[in-house]
């Protein structure tokens, strides 16, 4: 009965290597591999906001505004323990969703910048504002190669016949990064505005 088991346990083996489940396994390390790029190169930007910030603030008259909306912007996507995202959509959803609002603050930054001269003038924030830039590329890079290893994943665990036992064994989909709502849409920039006194 013993020897039965082991032979049993063998064939079963055997039967889910052959079944491709070793390339379910490699295919889901790939996909956690590209999303700890991600989230290096989003922690880059991250480190790179409290000395963008602490640069600008010392622009006269500069909009405070802004700053706190960056600073909060900053401190949300903090919040979101990002370990756990590439498994869960809807947590998925608001990482995204946090990360676009910091996006969207770090560009209001710079474009408001453009009406304060010493600013553009300072070694500092122009190396800062080339980094973050820098940043900028690298993500979106990384989260289209994120994009793909998703795909050859999601393509694997949804084909015939892997998908009559991938379930089983807990592969799941994984989301994808999508456009921001309104991202088709050019912004309007207006460089003429007056600058706001700071309060």
């Amino acid at each position: 009965m013993h020897k039965r088991m082991i032979v049993g346990a063998l064939v079963i083996m055997t039967l889910v290597q052959g079944c491709g489940y070793n390339r379910l396994v490699s295919l889901q390390q790939e996909v956690e591999k590209q999303w700890a790029q991600v989230q290096n190169v989003y922690q880059r930007r991250a480190d790179l906001v409290p000395n963008l910030v602490a640069t600008v603030s010392g622009a006269a008259n500069f909009e405070k505004s802004t700053l706190v909306e960056i600073t909060q912007a900053r401190a949300s996507v903090g919040k979101i323990d990002a370990s756990q995202v590439a498994n869960d959509p809807a947590k998925f959803a608001e990482f995204e969703k946090a990360q676009a609002g910091l996006s969207s603050a770090l560009s209001r930054l710079l474009v408001v910048v453009e009406r304060y001269p010493e600013l553009k003038a300072n070694s500092n924030f122009l190396e800062l504002q080339s980094q973050l830039e820098g940043t900028e590329n690298r993500i979106s890079v990384e989260r289209g190669r994120y994009n793909d290893v998703v795909q050859r994943y999601n393509t694997a665990i949804k084909s015939f016949p892997t998908m009559t036992y991938a379930g089983f064994f807990n592969f799941k989909e994984k989301p994808y990064f999508t456009a921001t709502a309104g991202a088709e849409v050019a912004p309007k920039v207006d460089f003429n505005t007056p600058a706001t006194p700071a309060k």
